[in-house]
């Protein structure tokens, strides 16, 4: 944990350099924990960009990521609201910020806000890009715009948004919208070509993505009337969800419809709803 001692020393870069490499490991427990100690720290005078907000959006980011979006919503308008882009580094934090509050937005199926936030990001980081390295964030964002657009029923420009940045995706990113772009498929009712499309994404997703590629492989099974293979997708869907996200995550009540239609039972009150990534 970093204390005021390793503020003094101003380690600042070793510290949120570690503390992304845990995110990116699926430790948003731990990450939470230790940004919030950050953010906690007193201010000092003589540090000329305090580590304050960079702290507080890598814990809002990890309560995203965790799966609990109805928490983190009102902490990110906060924090948004807060951040004023007066220089580039704020501006990027803010817009990091605004990417969370995207996945938020989504999974609390509140699908029409959270494209207007995506398209506002990608706007903004278009304006931006000569000044500073925006690759990942932007491709995060089309992530994030191919999945409300699904969660929007429009499979067809969902699908157009995946397949066309796929070849600049890069690791764990890549999986994610592959699946995405699988997704849009059986949208349209294109079974064999998202199950084509899942074949070659790589088995051990994010922890973010647990459960996702599974459940996207059930829903092709499934409406090639393959029942049982889709039964057994979806339940290992379910284990994946329950074992690594939060139990308020929106996949993990998918999941429990999702496998409540496969087997023909009546999915429990609490799991009913539109699916939402």
């Amino acid at each position: 944990m970093t204390t005021i001692r390793t503020a003094r020393d101003s380690q600042w870069g070793e510290t949120f350099s570690r503390l992304k490499a845990m995110t990116t490991q699926g430790r948003y427990e731990e990450v939470e924990a230790e940004a919030r100690a950050l953010a906690a720290l007193p201010r000092r005078p003589w540090r000329r960009r305090p580590p304050h907000w960079e702290a507080r959006v890598l814990a809002t980011g990890a309560v995203v990521m965790h799966g609990r979006a109805a928490e983190a919503l009102d902490e990110l308008d906060t924090l948004i609201a807060e951040l004023e882009p007066v220089g580039l580094n704020s501006q990027m934090l803010r817009l990091i910020a605004r990417s969370n509050r995207v996945v938020a937005l989504s999974g609390l199926r509140r699908y029409a806000e959270a494209e207007t936030e995506a398209n506002g990001i990608l706007r903004e980081l278009n304006r931006i890009a000569h000044r500073a390295p925006v690759a990942a964030l932007e491709i995060n964002t089309l992530g994030h715009l191919a999945t409300v657009l699904c969660g929007l029923a429009r499979h067809e420009e969902a699908e157009a948004v995946a397949r066309g940045n796929l070849p600049r995706a890069k690791g764990p990113a890549a999986g994610v919208l592959n699946t995405t772009l699988a997704r849009s498929l059986n949208g349209q009712g294109r079974y064999e070509e998202a199950l084509t499309e899942v074949r070659g994404i790589p088995r051990q997703p994010p922890r973010y993505a647990a459960g996702y590629l599974d459940l996207v492989t059930a829903e092709a099974l499934y409406g090639l009337e393959r029942r049982a293979e889709a039964e057994t997708a979806v339940r290992r869907a379910l284990a994946g969800c329950e074992r690594q996200l939060h139990p308020a995550h929106p996949r993990t009540a998918e999941a429990r419809v999702l496998l409540a239609r496969v087997t023909g039972e009546e999915p429990r009150e609490e799991s009913r709803g539109e699916p939402g990534e």
